[in-house]
């Protein structure tokens, strides 16, 4: 599937999500959080060569994986966050939604704060 057919079944998920709603609400809660989860699980089916491709700039670069490892996490990190964020807002649950993002912000920040110390460290090194 590209781009096109993605944006075309979220697009025929919310028009039917909305239709829905006018009878019974909670399916087209349920319709929209189903496409929602399949396009979900598309974009992580492209993670393989996205990670590929990292695994060649890093043996450009000649990077360290714990940096590659921590980007990583941070991207999925904030992609679950996000989409289970937009979940809860569309289902009428937007504080949810919210102390969803904030978890996530808060999970990038733990991930990121090893790379913050060695980068610290490297300046000491350099300024001493």
């Amino acid at each position: 599937m590209t781009v096109v057919t993605v944006a075309v079944t979220g697009i025929t998920a919310a028009l039917l999500a909305a239709a829905l709603k006018g009878m019974k609400g909670e399916y087209g809660v349920y319709l929209a959080a189903a496409a929602g989860f399949f396009i979900f699980l598309y974009g992580t089916g492209k993670l393989s060569s996205i990670l590929e491709a990292l695994k060649e700039i890093q043996s450009y670069i000649k990077l360290d994986s714990v940096y590659l490892t921590a980007l990583i996490k941070m991207v999925g990190i904030t992609y679950v966050a996000e989409f289970a964020a937009g979940i809860c807002r569309d289902s009428g649950f937007g504080a949810v939604g919210t102390q969803i993002q904030v978890f996530g912000k808060l999970s990038v920040l733990a991930v990121s704060m090893p790379i913050l110390l060695a980068l610290l460290e490297t300046l000491q090194v350099f300024l001493s």
